[in-house]
């Protein structure tokens, strides 16, 4: 008896491992390696719902190479550490390409260990498409084949936020607060880069770096922000804590400009709210508020009938998903260096009438750049169902958003 039933779970065995197998044949499959838990749950869910929205689009148009698009969440709760857990389970189960964008830390992390594995196991390659953690680092001195960046970086969003700065003779001086890791320290640096060269004559009378994830009274920040008199702020906070120095700053009644990265939805757009309004401004890719197209308008009605709670709160997640199916589609295969071959140079339509194009060079998105305003009006698409939304300002080319990069890539020989 006890043969018999060993016999019956080891032919079970066998029938599920081959359901498996025969199902990663019909899908192509797309790991997402984002925090699904933990401070920042908000942002990485929310790009879930986006990249599931999408592969969907994808799926109901045929798929790519007549299989089906699936995305697998990891959640890697922001750690770079549980990142590269989380990247053993997705070579474990076979899975070539790796969508990941919350946080430059964990970018940093993943870039590294892709690059080491693809280089040592030639038959269990990976692509690494990077959606939004734009470190310049990633596309410069760490440029590497297997990376693409489907986002502006961090000097190329502080060069179109500067020229807005610049432009306004009102402004003399900036306060500068962020996130103390690598992308923190990016948009520091590039915001006293830039500042520098184009008005020298306004005083950063602040440039502070606070930990990440673990703040949780931005009181004490806004306060020496008032005290110092500035004129305007300069942040790339992000998730949580861009909710908390926007609660914080709206509670003490700041009455200044704040020029953001990430100042929009997933809670942040309530947490702004009426004291916002025409102050907060946020450099973006893509658009929201006019929609450009009607495509655009019906994708965004149609997003929110199926997901009421969330918002598109990164339009470079539709980019660099059906990048990728092109890149498939023209490779004829899934096989990463092949992919990767074909992703250099592509040439991309957005939903909203961009013209984007990868350039072969580093592996960095060439795309216009948006500065959009937080506001109540003009604005059918708002965030958090809270009536308040982004309403388009000014917008860079991207020959204008356009940055040199330092790169030497090493491109495989097979």
């Amino acid at each position: 008896m006890k043969q018999k039933l060993l016999g019956t779970l080891a032919v079970s065995a066998v029938i599920g491992l081959s359901s498996q197998a025969a199902l990663a044949q019909d899908t192509i499959r797309i790991a997402f390696i984002d925090p699904l838990s933990g401070p920042f749950a908000a942002t990485g869910t929310n790009g879930l719902r986006e990249f599931e929205f999408f592969a969907n689009e994808i799926n109901e148009k045929g798929g790519v190479l007549g299989k089906k698009l699936e995305i697998i969440g990891f959640d890697n709760k922001i750690s770079p550490k549980e990142s590269l857990i989380q990247l053993k389970r997705v070579i474990g189960e076979g899975i070539q390409f790796v969508f990941q964008g919350n946080s430059s830390g964990v970018a940093n992390a993943l870039t590294d260990a892709i690059e080491k594995h693809n280089k040592r196991n030639a038959d269990q390659r990976l692509l690494f498409l990077n959606y939004s953690a734009v470190d310049p680092a990633l596309t410069n001195e760490k440029c590497n084949f297997w990376h693409f960046r489907f986002d502006a970086n961090a000097d190329m969003k502080m060069n179109a936020l500067t020229d807005a700065i610049a432009a306004n003779p009102s402004m003399k001086k900036i306060y500068v607060i962020g996130q103390d890791y690598s992308f923190g320290k990016a948009v520091a640096a590039a915001a006293v880069k830039f500042l520098g060269e184009k008005r020298p004559d306004i005083e950063i009378v602040g440039n502070e770096l606070h930990p990440i994830g673990k703040v949780k009274d931005f009181s004490p920040y806004i306060a020496k922000i008032n005290a110092s008199g500035a004129d305007a702020i300069i942040t790339g906070n992000w998730g949580a804590d861009m909710v908390g120095l926007a609660k914080a700053a709206a509670d003490a009644g700041l009455n200044v400009p704040m020029y953001t990265y990430y100042a929009a939805k997933t809670g942040i757009t309530k947490a702004i709210g009426a004291g916002g309004v025409g102050k907060v401004r946020l450099v973006h890719e893509g658009v929201d508020n006019p929609a450009l197209t009607e495509e655009w308008r019906n994708l965004q009605i149609k997003f929110k009938k199926n997901y009421p709670d969330y918002d598109f709160t990164q339009n470079r997640i539709a980019n660099g998903l059906n990048m990728l199916a092109m890149a498939i589609e023209k490779a004829g295969t899934t096989k990463p260096v092949e992919v990767a071959k074909a992703l250099e140079g592509l040439e991309y339509t957005t939903y909203w009438g961009d013209k984007l194009t990868m350039r072969a060079e580093d592996h960095q998105i060439q795309l216009p750049i948006r500065i959009s305003v937080h506001t109540d009006k003009d604005v059918p698409f708002d965030g958090d169902n809270s009536g308040y939304g982004l309403l388009t300002e000014t917008t860079v080319s991207a020959e204008d958003a356009s940055t040199p990069t330092t790169c030497k890539m090493s491109r495989p020989k097979d």
